[in-house]
């Protein structure tokens, strides 16, 4: 054998193993697009359904937004309504009434006023320290405590 012959098997044997390595590879390579068309195919086999409940829980969704819509609109409009009543029945009784109630305080001021004697002026440390409301005087709170001791019968 010349050393043509002997370049020309390695050569051969290389490209044999060559081969055999890229015809492994080219196995693997269809077992892994079979694996992938496979589960590609099990993936759309659920998602169907899937995207099919999700469209009817999208309109079902739709439906009831549809119904709150409508009910925010009703309350919306009875909102306005008891805001346009209220309204009313203030400017219609509020003023009146709010006399008629001054009125009776004012009645009611004037006939305890008239019955009520003057309290008569104290004597005294405190003496100086008066509170006058409306034309009355009121002996101030360290002259109403003394009193309260004074009647329960303690010193100062």
């Amino acid at each position: 054998m010349s050393g043509g012959e002997v370049a020309g098997i390695i050569v051969a044997v290389f490209w044999a193993i060559l081969v055999s390595f890229l015809a492994v590879v080219l196995v693997r390579l269809a077992q892994t697009l079979r694996a992938t068309t496979k589960l590609v195919a099990d993936v759309t086999d659920q998602a169907v359904p899937l995207l099919a409940d999700a469209s009817a829980t999208v309109r079902s969704a739709q439906t009831q937004l549809d119904k709150v819509d409508a009910i925010a609109s009703d309350v919306q409009e009875v909102t306005s309504n008891a805001s346009a009543l209220s309204t009313t029945v203030a400017s219609t009784f509020g003023g009146p009434l709010v006399k008629v109630a001054a009125f009776g305080y004012g009645v009611r001021q004037a006939l305890g006023r008239r019955g009520a004697p003057e309290p008569e002026p104290a004597r005294g440390r405190g003496s100086a320290r008066r509170t006058v409301i409306v034309g009355r005087t009121v002996p101030s709170a360290r002259e109403r405590r003394r009193e309260r001791r004074n009647a329960r019968g303690q010193k100062d």
